[in-house]
């Protein structure tokens, strides 16, 4: 924190010998007589520039002189105005924008409100989020989390126990996939992260995603939210809808920003817990988070030229939780977030090129990212339940454990006689994930009227493991010899290269106006997995002697690899690649004043599996000046992912008899795959419906519903896992049969991802808003809500699985059904209060987290006569009988307040509380079914192996913050 606080000392000191100019031109800029944030301020020829705040708010220091003011906002007829500004002036110029009424459905046209937080006159529904109106006054450092809390049918969840899920962050829209939403940065396709989850997050199972959290907040100027099909203008990956970002112009002025916060949860720290041995422990203010976000800019030339560089950093430190209701935790003495330590910047630049109407521009950015996240719990022996010695460094003569201080932890009173049995440890897993992209392109008109962009983005993302604090048990123990504890466990890395070409024309003459445009797209994608260190997975050979029951001497296998998470052998090492071109076009024309038609049409070809073909229809129908009829029917799809088609992992086990045992995660092109008749990945298909209305009664109030189902058929999915000497599978000795391939292959169990799912996501989006002010004092209220229903129509198991009952059942299991059923909340709401006057503002959120349910993994066999015989089920603890592990959390709501006050015109100050009652979703355990030692009960028995999921608010409590913004 030291170092914190030199870094804010040393930007302070900048910031006092930074010149100021002595004329001011400020304002508040408005739309229908509400404040617009996010609109763009510029003079020329001097290029200074800002964007208005969440209230509207512009200020630009000049030199004295004659200006052109250009006001601008995506969606908004532009205007400008002259002015002359006197020695020592400081003049007050407000404006009001009007809505734009062309060109309303492509996402980086759509961005922008129509006197909401929603386009008006936009026939599918947007979301404008203002990185400024969601960042300040909220404890949540990051932008997934702030969208998570704004935007209808947003969801995020931050992940505990889930190995790589832990260091990533994935959201999703509409309770759809990360990888069925597409991420645009400027309007150019984003690039991926290199991970994808095989099966061990609660969330987004089987799924890749762009990781939001690794563009820098500070670049940022505002969010735009399609929450509506797009694949026949974006292509692949717009199924749920887009994302885009768009990063700040800014010239001549320097923003700073800082904040601190942590979790004040004293029920739930295991700090609080009688016994704090039992677990990992850190402060009683923990999760203590440092915040540091800078953006500047400067003009290049005098025709409109800038440059932009926005960059933050962020250190988290760990949290730990546990539950003081119930007896120490099995699987989970470290359940929690894990640190993080990031930073990035990402630059933004344009260059009208002198005596043309041609422009060459280019952004793009490198973050870094270090999360340390903890594994499951080793316990040498848990109530002699859980007895795990073969993962501990032992001794290759006695087999008694070799105790390394520093990683092994101990519970016992302080002086109590050394016992084995209560020293445990929880492996952990360093993540470094790095992301570097670059775009660049020229963008002008014609003569003629056409408009034309032409750009190059190329993006590539790193994602590397460790295993730190942990041992290879398989090692043979050498006295004297220092034990290993950290091991390089490879990684994957992804690249993509996007080029496009757009070009458009207004037509004024057709219908009351066309929008007409074309284009095309070339990209190429790379994904590569490497190897760890040897020793991050080799069988080192160690043994446990043991003595026989007749006197004998036998021995137990230790476990091999790194534990915690194994390394990547070089049979899992790979590298893939594919190719794809596509073409499309559209048409926007409104018919009347009164109704707007948009009709387009892509065709994509790729390398791997051939040809797509999408489309859509959308209409808005003008009912009354202030009530919109809107609706749109497309079709779409996302391309299978070369992570899907290509990760391979293999792990090792114990299995029966102390036997060493390979499971191994199977890529697509591999024999077992074919063998087990799982083709080659297919694109998943969607066809969305959507119907809803807008309303605009009076100036200050505004409201959107939007009705939607989105029909997919062939959802990629992380399969069951299939175990080698099942009958089924054929016979072991003939070539091309399951049981062979996994014999040759020595595997013995192997999961895969296939296309086996069809679903229907059935919802409802809501957004009110009402915006008041009046003197020096203003009111704003919004509620904005999602509800929604997913149903999976058919899964589609392949034949190899089809020969039993139970292995039909596993392919796709209820517990998966649940996870994909439950993605999101069934309804989640959002409620705004800010009441502000003078330079002071106070304001409250509510949200209600809607009922989420998840299954265990079942411990005992469901009863006889059981409607669903594979379905998991526990036993009660007074032995009465079995009862269906099913985790319920039910609805909840979450209360946030804070207070803004503008300390002059340069700094502002927040203070607040998130979640400020300390709510927690329910503990995931079935009632009446608790006994750690019965080996039978639900107890640790979640998806996190913690007391909580991932679920709704998060499980880490109430969040105190407090930040400084400087602006010059």
């Amino acid at each position: 924190m030291i170092k914190n606080l030199r870094i804010l000392i040393l930007m302070g000191i900048i910031l006092l010998n930074t010149p100021v100019f002595a004329q001011t031109l400020s304002g508040v800029v408005t739309d229908a007589g509400k404040p617009l944030p996010g609109a763009s301020v510029r003079a020329s020829p001097s290029n200074v520039g800002a964007s208005t705040d969440s209230l509207g708010h512009y200020m630009l220091s000049l030199k004295p002189g004659t200006y052109k003011i250009f006001f601008s906002e995506i969606g908004f007829d532009p205007q400008t105005i002259d002015i002359q500004l006197a020695a020592g002036e400081s003049r007050t110029l407000n404006v009001a924008l009007k809505a734009s009424s062309s060109a309303l459905n492509e996402v980086v046209v759509v961005g922008s409100r129509g006197g909401g937080r929603s386009r008006l006159l936009s026939p599918v529904p947007v979301d404008i989020i203002s990185v400024n109106s969601v960042s300040d006054n909220t404890a949540k450092p990051d932008l997934m989390s702030q969208l998570n809390q704004n935007v209808p049918s947003f969801n995020y969840n931050k992940q505990s126990g889930a190995d790589g899920a832990d260091a990533i962050d994935y959201a999703s829209l509409r309770g759809l996939g990360f990888d069925q939403t597409l991420v645009l940065i400027n309007g150019v396709r984003r690039h991926q992260s290199a991970y994808v989850d095989p099966g061990e997050s609660a969330r987004g199972r089987g799924q890749s995603g762009t990781d939001l959290n690794a563009i820098p907040e500070a670049a940022i100027d505002h969010v735009e939210i399609l929450r509506d099909g797009a694949s026949a203008q974006y292509g692949s990956d717009a199924i749920a809808g887009v994302i885009n970002i768009v990063l700040r112009k800014n010239v001549n002025l320097f923003t700073l920003n800082a904040g601190f916060s942590g979790y004040d949860d004293q029920k739930y720290n295991t700090l609080s817990y009688p016994d704090p041995k039992a677990y990992y422990t850190s402060k009683k203010f923990d999760g203590q988070t440092f915040t540091l976000g800078g953006d500047y800019g400067f003009s290049i030339g005098k025709d409109g030229g800038f440059f932009n560089i926005g960059g933050n950093f962020e250190d988290a430190g760990k949290t730990f939780r546990m539950s003081p209701y119930e007896p120490v935790s099995r699987e989970r003495r470290a359940y929690g977030d894990g640190s993080v330590e990031s930073g990035g910047a990402m630059y933004n630049m344009e260059i009208p090129l002198k005596g043309t109407n041609t422009s060459f521009y280019s952004f793009g950015g490198y973050n870094y990212k270090y999360s340390e996240v903890y594994a499951y719990t080793r316990s040498w022996n848990y109530m002699g339940l859980r007895v795990n010695p073969t993962k501990f460094p032992t001794d290759p003569q006695t087999g008694d454990l070799i105790f390394v201080p520093g990683v092994m932890q101990v519970d016992a009173p302080d002086g109590a006689p050394f016992d084995p049995n209560n020293v445990y440890y929880d492996p952990e897993e360093d993540v470094y994930i790095q992301d570097l992209s670059a775009a660049i392109g020229f963008k002008g008109k014609f003569n003629s009227g056409w408009s034309w962009n032409v750009s190059n983005n190329t993006g590539r993302n790193d994602f590397h493991y460790y295993g730190e604090n942990t041992f290879n048990a398989s090692t043979i123990y050498v006295p004297g010899q220092t034990i290993q504890t950290r091991f390089n466990d490879g990684g994957f890395n992804y690249l993509q290269n996007t080029t496009n070409a757009d070009i458009s024309k207004h037509f004024n003459k057709v219908a009351q106006g066309m929008e007409l445009s074309f284009g095309g797209e070339l990209r190429y994608e790379r994904y590569q997995i490497y190897a760890g260190e040897p020793n991050s997975y080799n069988n080192g050979g160690a043994t446990i002697p043991v003595k026989g029951s007749m006197g004998q001497d036998s021995s137990i296998t230790k476990a091999p690899g790194s534990e915690g998470y194994p390394g990547y052998q070089p049979s899992d090492a790979h590298i893939a690649d594919r190719g794809s071109e596509a073409v499309y076009a559209e048409s926007a024309i409104d018919v009347t004043k009164q109704w707007l038609i948009d009709l387009a049409g892509r065709f994509e070809n790729y390398d791997d599996f051939g040809a797509v073909t999408t489309g859509k229809f959308a209409t808005l129908f003008k009912v009354s000046d202030n009530f919109n009829l809107r609706g749109s029917i497309s079709s779409g799809f996302r391309a299978p992912s070369l992570q899907q088609q290509d990760f391979s992992n293999t792990n090792t086990t114990i299995g029966a008899g102390g036997v060493l045992e390979y499971q191994k995660t199977v890529p697509n092109y591999s024999g077992i795959a074919r063998a087990a008749h799982i083709p080659n990945l297919t694109p998943e298909t969607s066809v969305n419906y959507s119907l809803g209305f807008t309303w605009h009664p009076v100036n200050e109030i505004t409201a959107t519903v939007d009705a939607y189902q989105i029909d997919i058929k062939n959802r990629i999915v992380y399969s069951g896992v299939y175990g080698e000497g099942d009958p089924t599978f054929g016979d072991p000795s003939t070539p091309g049969t399951l049981n062979y391939e996994l014999l040759a292959n020595s595997v013995q169990e192997a999961a895969f991802f296939t296309n086996a799912v069809n679903t229907t996501n059935k919802g409802v989006d809501i957004v009110i808003d009402y915006r008041k002010r009046w003197a020096n004092s203003h009111f704003n209220a919004t509620l904005s809500g999602n509800i929604q229903e997913v149903d999976i129509n058919k899964i589609n198991v392949p034949a190899a699985f089809r020969g039993s009952a139970g292995d039909s059942a596993a392919f796709f299991s209820d517990r998966e059904q649940y996870f994909m059923k439950y993605a999101a909340p069934k309804a989640k709401y959002n409620l705004n209060l800010e009441y502000g006057f003078d330079k002071w503002a106070f304001g409250t959120r509510f949200t209600y987290f809607g009922l989420v349910k998840e299954l265990g993994f079942g411990e005992v066999s469901a009863p006889a006569g059981s409607a669903d015989p594979y379905f998991p089920y526990v036993e009660l603890d007074n032995g009465s009988g079995e009862v269906p592990e099913i985790f319920v959390f039910n609805p909840k709501i979450t209360t946030d307040i804070y207070v803004s006050y503008k300390i002059n015109k340069n700094i502002s100050w927040d203070l607040g509380i998130d979640n400020l009652f300390n709510v927690h979703p329910d503990e995931d355990i079935v009632k009446g079914s608790s006994s750690p030692t019965s080996g039978d009960s639900s107890f640790g028995d979640s998806n996190s192996g913690g007391p909580f999921e991932s679920v709704q608010m998060g499980f880490n409590g109430m969040r105190i913050f407090t930040k400084l913004k400087w602006t010059f």
